[in-house]
């Protein structure tokens, strides 16, 4: 049967959801395309179709534990032409600069349940689903403030660091048991549509050079798939060769 992968947080094309559908399908994965958009989803998965690959659109907001269940339901359920999926990653998240003093109480929780609360809801029905099955690729979505806070980022910082202590937990708990847990740290900005159309003075200032680009991403996390049990990553970082650190 054919392999399958899931991918939460899919929103613009050009976007590193997206990069990361188009890999896995080229690879010959049906690739359930998982977004908040529909209308974005939808687009993610007619590109995959049209050259000749196989993708399913949802349109759902992984911050409800319902609609969670329900896609993995779907996704591992009885009578589907494609095997149990055995790769899922976690790529959802926002981001902006808030002064600290000016930061609401709501505000910093929307924040946390986007970036760290819906990756516990993802991490745990992978892990629900997988175990059993003693297989499996669980790849969480990190940024540089999974490491580090700065001024203007606590709110995503507190998100971000709290998702890779999950990616962290469930490594230690389940790769024993078989499934292949691990955080990818992207430091620095990617070269797609949100950081182009929100901040196109910085990607001028970078450069083509300077900013990640989108399928040497997606590579790297098929690589992580791919790595022999004798050897598994828990935690990658990646950055251009121009990016400090």
């Amino acid at each position: 049967m054919t392999p399958s992968a899931i991918v939460v947080g899919v929103g613009a094309e050009q976007g590193l959801g997206g990069a990361l559908c188009r890999k896995f399908a080229a690879e010959g994965y049906h690739v359930f395309v998982v977004g908040r958009t529909a209308a974005k989803v939808d687009q993610v998965a007619k590109t995959i179709r049209e050259a000749g690959g196989s993708a399913e659109p949802i349109a759902m907001d992984a911050t409800r534990e319902e609609g969670v269940v329900r896609l993995f339901d779907r996704a591992f359920g009885q009578g589907s032409d494609h095997a149990p999926p055995d790769l899922v990653v976690f790529n959802a998240g926002n981001n902006r600069r808030l002064d600290f003093r000016e930061l609401s109480a709501e505000l910093f929780h929307d924040f946390w349940r986007v970036g760290c609360f819906a990756g516990f809801l993802i991490g745990r029905e992978a892990a629900r689903r997988l175990v059993p099955l003693g297989r499996g690729t669980v790849l969480f979505t990190g940024a540089s403030a999974s490491l580090r806070g700065k001024p203007g980022y606590a709110h995503f910082a507190a998100a971000k660091a709290g998702l890779r202590m999950i990616s962290q937990s469930m490594a230690r708990e389940y790769g024993p048991l078989g499934l292949h847990i691990a955080h990818v740290v992207i430091d620095g900005g990617i070269n797609g549509d949100r950081l182009r159309d929100s901040q196109p003075t910085r990607v001028a200032e970078k450069g083509e050079a300077g900013l990640l680009e989108l399928d040497a991403i997606a590579e790297n996390y098929w690589f992580i798939h791919r790595q022999p049990a004798t050897a598994w990553s828990q935690e990658i970082d990646l950055r251009t060769s121009r990016e400090s650190f």
